[in-house]
This record gives C-alpha cells, structure tokens and sequence, in this order.
C-alpha cells in the first residue's frame, strides 16, 4: 500500500511517498523562511499562497523521484489541523480534488500525533509504550503513548511554547528568524556560568511547563547589558541552559512516574543539539532508552504525514468526504483507529 502525504499547516510545504513494504519512498519539503524573514514571523496569507505555487511541482518531483505515477496511489494523507486555517484549506482542498480524481480514500491527519510518530520512521524504532516529548513553535507536552491514538497528556506548557520561547528571545537579541538556530549557533559562543536563567516550575510538583518568564527575565538581562558585545552569546547560552535543564528535569519525573524505558523527542525544538545532549545524557543516566526523528523530519514534512496516514489507513480508517480543517485541535480529542 502506497500512501501521499501532504504538508501545509504552516510555513513548510511536504510531499512524501510511503509504502508499507518498503518503507519511505521519496519526499520533498519546501521553506518559505526567505518569504516570512522580512516580517520576523509567519504571515498566514503569504503561507497560504506560496502552499498553491508548490504543491504541485513538488508533487511532480516526489512522484519522479520514487519513479511512480499518480495511479499506483491507494490513499492519500493531509494535514487537517492544528495549523493556519487558509494554509490548512490549501492542502485539503487539493487532497479533496486528487483523491476524488484518482477514486482512493483520503485521511486527515493531527499534526502532532504526525510528530509524535516521525522516530517511528527510524530504522531501529522505538516500541510502544513510550514516554514522549513533543516540543515545537507551537506546542510543548509531555505525552503518555501506549499505541497509535491511544495519547495521554501528562503535561503542558501553560503559556508560550518552547519554540515560542526560543523565537521571542532571538528577536530581543536582534537574530533573525527563525529564531530557534539562530540561538542554538550563538549560544555555543557563550560563556558558561556569567548569567543563570530561572528554570520555571521546577520547584512545584507536576509535569506543566511555562516558558513566559524566561522571554521576560531574558528582556531584563539584555537590556540590563546594553553595549556589551559578548553579551547576547552569553544570554543565549544561559537562556538555552535553563530550557533544556527544564525539560531534563520533567522528563526525569515523567519517565519515573509513569515507568516508561524509552522516551521519544519529536517536533522542531527537537533538533537543538543541547537538547538532545541533555536528554541524552539523562537516558544514559536512568537507563532508559531515549529517540529522536532524522533532523530532517524534525520540523514539519510530508513524510511524517504519509506515515501517520499510512498507520490510520492500515487501521481502515476513512474519511467521511467533508475535509473539514482545525486551526486548534487538541491532542487530546484524537480518537484511535478504529474507533
């Protein structure tokens, strides 16, 4: 069974093609970062015009690039939310006309759950059950999964999410956007130890985040440090250190209490190598099992899509032909196969 995935909630346009005996078949992402740089930030009809210029060209080179035709399709998958509404409408409308044009059923796809499972694409994957964190621009949890929809939150930022967070404060040091590897490339020029972050909610029992006063507390600090060139490196690194020492620490709590020995990172923050030093260091520290997606397929992608859909179409789940898109829709309400 071979599946389409199509990408559009935001500002990455994905195709991808994936059989389920041979696993990923080709796949082609286009950024519009060049697009949004001169707004420092996601401009939504921009977004959803661009998604209209490249879906089909990128649809032709995938299919080229896997040497198949549009007719050997037997489903196809799309992002239905959570996302920008009108670039969300892009891709279903064009899920709606190539499905009906090719007589194969099409599934919606949750946009995290697409995430979540990105690791699973790995050759050596991870099992379920697992602890799982997914940290994007948009979304912060932490995640109990024990199968394909089966999804239990256990915690989530309150306010800003950790992507957010690394944006708002590359703006404050006059990076440019995204802000997320513009901080991570500064950072590894700062100095250790001249200035030290708050690690939010750590001193409280629970598995919520909240990234808000880190964005606050690094206004403070740049502006207390005006005219200090090593500064904004040394800011970085501190405001690094505090979100990854955050996470190590919820991590650890969330993987004791639920006695889970494998934890999944999943999402774009995700490809920050601190990150994954630290989550790494704790896995080899506990014992556990810790996995991550390809840096490629960290942020959004038509391959994480395509295997998302091909789990659910596997399940024999279908659409009910109304293509309906969220521009919120909680992790929480997706059902599982089948149900």
């Amino acid at each position: 069974m071979i599946v389409l995935g199509l990408e559009t909630s935001c500002d990455e346009t994905g195709v991808a093609l994936y059989a389920g005996d041979r696993g990923l078949l080709a796949h082609r992402v286009y950024s519009q970062t060049e697009i949004h740089a001169e707004y420092g930030g996601v401009v939504p009809e921009l977004a959803s015009r661009d998604h209209i210029r490249k879906l089909v060209p990128l649809l032709r080179e995938t299919c080229a690039a896997a040497g198949i035709g549009l007719k050997a399709l037997n489903g196809l998958a799309y992002t239905a939310g959570p996302g920008l509404v009108g670039a969300l409408l892009v891709g279903s409308g064009f899920a709606a006309g190539l499905a009906y044009a090719l007589g194969v059923p099409a599934i919606p796809v949750h946009h995290l759950e697409a995430h979540l499972l990105a690791p699973l694409l790995e050759p050596d994957p991870p099992e379920f059950p697992f602890l799982a964190l997914l940290v994007s621009g948009g979304h912060t949890m932490l995640v109990d999964v024990h199968a394909v929809g089966a999804y239990r939150i256990l915690g989530e930022s309150l306010d800003d999410a950790a992507g957010e967070a690394f944006d708002k404060t590359a703006k404050l040091l006059g990076l440019g956007y995204p802000g997320g590897p513009a901080i991570e490339r500064l950072a590894g020029q700062g100095r250790p130890g001249r200035f030290r972050f708050p690690r939010p909610m750590v001193d409280r029992p629970g598995l919520d985040f909240s990234f808000s006063g880190l964005k606050t507390y690094a206004l403070t600090t740049v502006r207390a440090n005006q005219g200090d060139a090593e500064a904004p490196a040394d800011i970085a690194r501190a405001f690094t250190e505090a979100v990854v020492d955050t996470f190590v620490i919820k991590c650890r709590r969330a993987l004791r209490a639920t006695g889970h020995r494998t934890l999944v990172v999943a999402g774009g923050v995700s490809a920050n190598r601190q990150l994954r030093a630290g989550l790494t260091a704790l896995g080899a520290e506990l014992g556990v099992r810790v996995c991550y997606a390809a840096f490629e397929f960290c942020t959004d992608n038509g391959a994480m899509i395509a295997f998302a859909g091909y789990l659910r179409l596997a399940a024999t789940v279908r659409s009910d032909g109304a293509f309906d898109v969220r521009a919120r829709w909680p992790l929480a309400e997706l059902a599982a196969p089948g149900a």
